[in-house]
């Protein structure tokens, strides 16, 4: 079997964090790239960890010699202080990440997006998440599949108060998220990592993108 390289960005968040598990634990890689701001604190025999400058990425490009890379950058208006700022995180640096990749070889390009990624909504979270989808379709791999998840449980490592509470109210009316309605039912990180993973070890090439429903089945 021929072993692959994959990369990952995004590794300390509530879905990356599964998905690096995911990553170091399966037999398909041989090598797995973290690119990271600060040291994850971690240690495997598979892991090479590259602590980066976002802003300059393009400065180490031989970090993006690899077959399939996976995204799940994104951050909050709170954490981020503006919306040029959070723009820069969720939208450049995975257009900047994905050119770099596919200009290095890259097969494969896995991205979370959001159930409501729309360009020309009036909503600036689901238009930004939107335009990131359009460039990310632009750029020339092989197989791209995109990531549409409704609300996400798990334990984040930051304590977001609306994102809690809705969970609570989501996870108590979950019988009611079923027919047309299935698609708004909340998920775990981890189903949305392991549907992440396996996607990319499927023959499928072109644009596939995955509503949260289709994220549920295929990462239970």
């Amino acid at each position: 079997m021929t072993r692959k390289t994959a990369l990952i960005a995004g590794s300390t968040g509530l879905i990356g964090r599964e998905l690096l598990q995911d990553l170091l634990d399966g037999k398909e890689y041989d090598n797995v790239v973290a690119i990271v701001r600060r040291p994850l604190g971690i240690q495997h025999r598979k892991l090479e960890e590259k602590i980066v400058d976002f802003d300059k990425l393009g400065e180490d490009n031989d970090i993006f010699a690899v077959d399939d890379v996976f995204c799940c950058l994104g951050t909050t208006i709170k954490k981020a202080k503006t919306k040029e700022a959070m723009w820069k995180i969720d939208v450049d640096y995975p257009v900047a990440i994905a050119k770099l990749a596919s200009s290095k070889g890259a097969k494969k390009f896995l991205l979370v997006s959001s159930m409501n990624a729309d360009p020309h909504s009036q909503i600036f979270y689901s238009k930004m998440k939107g335009r990131l989808e359009e460039k990310i379709k632009k750029i020339p791999f092989e197989s791209v599949a995109i990531f549409r998840p409704s609300l996400l449980l798990g334990e984040r490592q930051e304590f977001r108060l609306g994102e809690r509470t809705a969970a609570a109210i989501f996870t108590k009316v979950s019988f009611l998220f079923a027919g047309p309605f299935k698609k708004y039912k909340a998920i775990e990180g981890k189903t949305v990592a392991s549907a992440m993973y396996k996607a990319a070890q499927q023959a499928k090439s072109g644009i596939t993108v995955y509503p949260s429903e289709q994220i549920q089945e295929l990462g239970s």
